[in-house]
């Protein structure tokens, strides 16, 4: 296993000092270090199409190389970008792109993530960036790898295995600001999951929120309402949501996370402009993408009250403390959409989380 030190230090004899990119957990370690070092400028951006456009100004203004990170996952979220500004038939702009190959050929792993795995060095290859996988005996191809992308003026990847970057202790790490109150996601949603009627369809954001949304259902033997995981497709979960409302009666309630919808936020707009009475928005705030390691998501720098109502909702509620939860759990399903409510949460989940499996036939309960 690689050394996230050692890893960085060759981006830095490179003269590589500006990262920027969306949190994932193959390359936390790695992207851990760059946060520690006040000679680095890190910015977490909202999705990875960003992540490539902000590198990209980044380079037309300084004439350095940046460094993109992101999770194979949200390659697609970059494709546009780096084919239509950076590729080297238009703008011609060199950046590197450290990328956590969840799904990687010969390994295991849940199968959304499978299905990219097997496709991610062919996007790679059709969008003619040069790569590499990462490993200990290869470190000197990286060095390679981005003299390539200086003289080509073109885009390079590196491709990051999972468990090819070592944890390691960090005394001088970052807190984390997190939310300073005890209400958990999966109490908030048990709690829900007690109120809502026989034909409401729940639809839950990409992570720990759909995996102890599945968890807590069965624990519980709960039989009102049915669930659709968004095992995948970050930052979807409210279109996909408004899109199963307008061909309903019954409530459509959608749980997200601040991560996801800040990937996508013009979603807002089309669902206060679309939104029907039966839609119904929960936000789960605690400043993190907690499944990656916590990396902030700046978040509580917004005013989600004015943004929604800007945006077309009717409704707004907001819960900070536990106390009286339930009445208003009640008192939001009783509101007319849509609408939405913010919950601070604190960092922290089930232990032992188990995973929804057969998608078929969560799509098909979900559909009947």
């Amino acid at each position: 296993m690689i050394n996230p030190k050692k890893l960085m230090n060759i981006l830095v004899s490179k003269n590589i000092s500006f990262y920027c990119g969306v949190p994932d957990s193959i390359l936390k370690f790695f992207t851990e270090q760059i946060d520690l070092n006040k000679k680095l400028k890190n910015i977490i951006t909202v999705n990875e199409g960003s992540s490539v456009a902000l590198a990209a100004g980044y380079y037309l203004s300084s004439n350095k190389i940046p460094c993109v990170y992101m999770q194979n996952s949200g390659l697609g979220n970059a494709i546009n970008p780096l084919a239509s500004i950076v590729h080297k038939k238009v703008y011609s702009l060199p950046m590197l792109l450290m990328i956590g190959w969840r799904g990687a050929l010969k390994e295991k792993d849940e199968l959304q993530h499978k299905v990219k795995g097997e496709i991610t060095k062919k996007i790679l290859s059709s969008l003619k960036i040069k790569h590499i996988v990462l490993s200990n005996k290869n470190l000197n191809s990286l060095k390679k790898l981005i003299d390539y992308s200086k003289k080509h003026s073109s885009p390079v990847a590196c491709l990051v295995r999972n468990r090819t970057i070592k944890k390691i202790k960090n005394t001088n790490k970052k807190k984390h600001k997190g939310i300073e109150n005890n209400i958990k996601r999966s109490f908030v949603i048990l709690n829900l999951l007690k109120h809502i009627k026989k034909k409401t369809k729940i639809i839950s954001t990409t992570g720990y929120t759909s995996r102890e949304l599945f968890q807590l259902r069965k624990k519980f033997s709960i039989i009102n309402g049915s669930d659709f995981y968004m095992v995948g497709g970050m930052g979807h979960s409210s279109i996909l949501s408004l899109g199963v409302s307008l061909n309903l009666s019954d409530d459509v309630i959608c749980l997200d996370g601040d991560g996801s919808f800040l990937m996508h936020l013009g979603s807002t707009n089309t669902i206060g402009v679309f939104g029907k009475k039966n839609f119904k928005h929960i936000l789960f705030n605690n400043y993190s993408h907690e499944s990656t390691g916590a990396q902030s998501t700046y978040s509580e720098n917004i005013n989600f009250k004015k943004l929604v109502f800007s945006m077309g909702y009717k409704s707004y509620k907001k819960i900070k403390y536990k106390q009286n939860i339930n009445n208003s759990i009640k008192t939001f399903l009783k509101m007319q959409g849509p609408s939405f409510l913010e919950i601070e949460t604190s960092v922290g989940s089930i232990n032992n989380l188990s995973r929804p499996k057969n998608f078929l036939k969560i799509k098909n309960d979900f559909k009947n």
